[in-house]
Formats: structure tokens, sequence, C-alpha cells
């Protein structure tokens, strides 16, 4: 079947009104998944790192999360669920709780092509694509992920600070430098 994103987003949106949307949710992020190729059609192939909002409410957020190859995204959290659902490369989520020093590791979990991943709304993770090339991944978030206060942690001292998209964004851009050559000079 051939990957619209209208209708992904309309069908994630019908989601919400499941008994259990989280649930609801992996269960269209599995089936887009489970045919990648559609998804780059539609997409297209992914040459640069970054993330691309495909949609967002108040209570729905989906975007297309580009890792470059390499990269790791500090630990941070969501403060809502979400669903991952990789359709390029692979992901490797690393976990934490909370403690009085900051964080400490709390297990690691694979995503591979295909493979959907949900997280909860406590869900403290650092992401890798541990590949060398881009890896490309779905990822829908019960709320608006860009409007809802969180945290990050420092990766050396993992002491908790505000979230800052333009961190974020700051490390994405550094990935793509390394993507990209820069000019002889």
């Amino acid at each position: 079947m051939m990957f619209e994103s209208d209708r992904f987003v309309e069908e994630c949106r019908q989601c919400l009104r499941e008994q259990n949307p989280h649930a609801a949710v992996r269960e269209v992020v599995g089936r887009a998944v489970d045919e990648p190729g559609q998804i780059l059609k539609a997409l297209g192939e992914p040459t640069l790192s970054g993330i691309q909002t495909l949609y967002r409410s108040d209570t729905l957020t989906i975007l297309n999360v580009l890792w470059g190859p390499g990269m790791t995204l500090y630990p941070h959290d969501h403060r809502m669920w979400a669903v991952i659902g990789i359709y390029s490369g692979r992901e490797e989520n690393s976990f934490y709780q909370r403690s009085e020093n900051g964080l400490r590791a709390h297990g690691a979990k694979t995503i591979d092509l295909k493979e959907t991943l949900p997280l909860g709304e406590a869900v403290i993770h650092a992401v890798t694509n541990p590949l060398d090339r881009i890896t490309a991944a779905i990822h829908v978030y019960g709320g608006d992920f860009f409007a809802v206060p969180r945290s990050e942690w420092d990766p050396q001292t993992l002491q908790e600070r505000p979230f800052n998209i333009e961190h974020a964004q700051e490390v994405f851009a550094e990935a793509n430098r390394r993507l990209v050559p820069s000019p002889s000079v």
C-alpha cells in the first residue's frame, strides 16, 4: 500500500479517539514502517539529518527524524507518550532513570528497519545512530512536542536542565557538517 503523509496523519489523529491511543498509534506506525520503501518514495531519500514536522497540534505531533551517521542526541525526556518507527537504518536507545546525582543508566534497546518502539510519558533516553549513513524514523508524540516544557541532561555530567530545541537543532547541524564536506579553500 502506498504511504501518503496526509492519510497517515489522519489515521494517527483517529487513534486519539481510541481507548488506548498509544497502542493504536503503534499499530498505525507499525503498518507504515512495514513497507519502508513506500515511505522513502513519499518523503524522499534522506540526504541531511534534521527534524521535519509532518503534523503538529496540541494533542499530536508527527515528525520525520533523520539521524546523521554516528550522531548521538543527549539524554532527554518527552513528558508524553511516543512511538518511533524505523524506515531506514537503526536507532540505539539508551534509557535512564532519575537519581540523586542526576541520571543513572537503565537499559538499552536497538530498533532496526521495520521495527517500532513505544515510549511512555516518563521515559528518559538518548539516541544514537550507529551507522555510517542516515537513519530515518517516524516519531509520533501524544501532545505538542515543541510546546511542552521538558528536560535534557548534560551528556558528560548527567545534570538536568530545561530542554532547548535550539541546542538539539545544533546537534543535527553538527551532524550535517560532518556529512557534507566543506569546500576546499
